[in-house]
């Protein structure tokens, strides 16, 4: 999984990078600080791998990562050329997912690009410049199905009713992911790749006394915008979540409790991602190694099996499957097994969150 950090200049972009990377990125009081995208692969915290590994006390332990690509601060005009422009919409088209951060804190100190606090602003210059990339994307689009069909293939005049109508609503301001779409809308839709049909979390970057109660004026503007969007929201505070990468995992613990908060930012981060995405993670366990493996929610036996190695689901026959809560409350594999416990699938069935499994295959 690829996360595109994105924002206005000096909005706390990178520092929020790098401290959830801890990967070092340049992080300064002006805009275009960062040109080239800095890039950091995150572990994804599991508290089940663990447990399996005091079960299993494994030669190795592989737990999922994300990629977190920190990307250089937009700016108005970038669909045209303005500050880096279209480097920086070719870097947003090539994630998963987008994290938006907003500016949601007064200080004197550090310059805004446009002079004061205003996060629907904020945010609606960063939409409207995707939003125009978008309108190039479908105007393209357009221009090929209009040519299709005056060699007088019929069938493109689905197509051109829809990317018109699509057009008509980015053109309005609206992205494209406001909408529903049908089936057909849908497979029409994967052939191009609009920037603004991209999940978005909104990461509202607080000041740190407004961390802990996760709210402030700024943050509730935020929300209201989101709702409408159908995005999701989150409260963050890079300078906090800057502190907490230099603590050791007790110290982690002892000052988010001293801040009244149960998790840091990053951790909330990586489970509103899984979550936009539609993403679980299933669990392999052995001696040799202990591994997470992720994947989409509702994705059958021999697909996942096929995230290990491509002949696992060639050759599926079935597969060995234990729940994760089953494992821990009988103590061991065997105990599971003794108690019916183990579950023989097959190529039907569809892999839940935290299900250890053994894959059964012959090529």
């Amino acid at each position: 999984m690829k996360l595109g950090i994105v924002g206005l200049p000096n909005v706390g972009k990178s520092t929020l990078f790098n401290a959830i990377t801890q990967a070092g990125a340049e992080s300064a009081n002006y805009p275009f600080c960062t040109i080239e995208p800095n890039v950091g692969t995150v572990a994804v915290p599991d508290e089940r791998l663990d447990k399996l590994c005091e079960m299993y006390s494994p030669d190795k332990v592989t737990p999922a990562v994300i990629e977190f690509v920190d990307i250089a601060g937009l700016v108005k005009g970038a669909s045209q050329g303005e500050g880096l422009g279209n480097k920086f919409l070719s870097n947003i088209r090539e994630v998963d997912a987008i994290i938006h951060v907003v500016r949601a804190f007064e200080d004197d100190n550090i310059v805004h690009v446009e002079g004061n606090i205003n996060p629907i602003r904020d945010i609606d210059t960063i939409n409207m410049e995707l939003i125009l990339s978008d309108i190039e994307i479908v105007e393209r689009r357009l221009d090929k199905s209009r040519k299709a069909i005056k060699g007088g293939d019929k069938k493109y005049q689905v197509e051109i009713d829809f990317f018109e109508k699509l057009k008509k609503n980015l053109e309005d301001g609206c992205t494209a992911r406001m909408f529903e779409y049908s089936d057909d809308e849908k497979e029409m839709l994967s052939e191009v790749s609009l920037l603004t049909l991209k999940p978005v979390i909104y990461a509202a970057n607080v000041a740190e006394d407004d961390y802990a109660k996760g709210d402030n004026e700024f943050v509730r503007q935020i929300r209201e915008f989101a709702d409408k969007e159908k995005s999701a929201v989150m409260v963050i505070s890079a300078r906090i979540e800057e502190e907490i990468a230099e603590l050791d995992p007790e110290e982690k613990q002892m000052f988010l409790d001293e801040l009244g908060a149960t998790e840091s930012g990053l951790d909330k981060l990586i489970k509103a991602s899984y979550s936009l995405l539609g993403l679980i993670s299933y669990l392999t366990a052995g001696k040799p190694e202990v591994r997470a493996w992720t994947i989409k929610k509702g994705t059958k036996a021999p697909q996942a099996a096929g995230k290990i190695h491509t002949d696992f689901e060639r050759g599926f026959i079935r597969a060995e499957v234990v729940a994760y809560s089953d494992l821990m409350e009988n103590g061991s594999m065997l105990a599971a097994k003794e108690k019916g416990l183990v579950r023989s699938e097959g190529k039907e069935y569809v892999v839940q969150d935290g299900d250890i499994i053994l894959f059964r295959f012959n090529v």
